[in-house]
């Protein structure tokens, strides 16, 4: 019930802006100067999407574009598209699966499978009809399926960790009344 309070929410805001700088920093860690021949997960859109769906609250809009944007910039991607693609896949996720306490895990990673799939695919095309230089298709595509993969354990670490769980029914009904 702290969590539910106004300085629970922004110190659950400022955990996430923390977490997502520690995913931020070790994705810039030179620990392997030779090219990969695989892609490890979207742990930031993995994160941003679980945060989401459990607790939307504790990532408004702003937040996730401005982390999402910061993010483009460290890892040298063109500067808003990755941005504004995650931020238009988390505000899906949230109107459609927030609200529903007794979705299935299974349905909610769906949810988060399909959304993957399509920002991922999204990014893709508009690049393309910009010509700017992409990765190798087969490197992208094993990167949004190892973030689905990832999923189910960037929910656990949530919500162990940082108790990013779903609201109670009472919880939401006090936050309800708050506003």
């Amino acid at each position: 019930m702290a969590s539910t309070t106004p300085a629970g929410i922004w110190g659950m805001r400022a955990t996430f802006v923390l977490v997502a700088l520690v995913i931020m920093f070790f994705h810039l860690l030179p620990l392997d100067t030779l090219p990969r021949k695989w892609s490890p997960p979207d742990l930031l859109l993995a994160t941003a999407m679980v945060w989401s769906i459990r607790r939307a609250d504790f990532v408004p809009t702003l937040l996730i574009a401005l982390v999402m944007f910061l993010a483009d910039l460290l890892l040298q991607r063109p500067p808003g598209l990755w941005a504004l693609l995650v931020l238009l896949g988390c505000e899906f996720l949230k109107s459609r699966l927030a609200g529903h306490r007794d979705t299935p895990f299974l349905g909610e990673w769906f949810a988060i499978a399909v959304v993957v799939i399509v920002i991922t695919l999204l990014n893709r095309v508009i690049l393309g009809i910009l010509a700017v230089e992409q990765a190798h298709v087969a490197l992208v595509m094993v990167q949004a399926i190892m973030t689905i993969a990832a999923y189910p354990i960037v929910v656990l670490v949530s919500q162990s960790l940082f108790r990013v769980n779903r609201l109670s029914p009472a919880e939401a009904e006090a936050m309800g009344n708050r506003h």
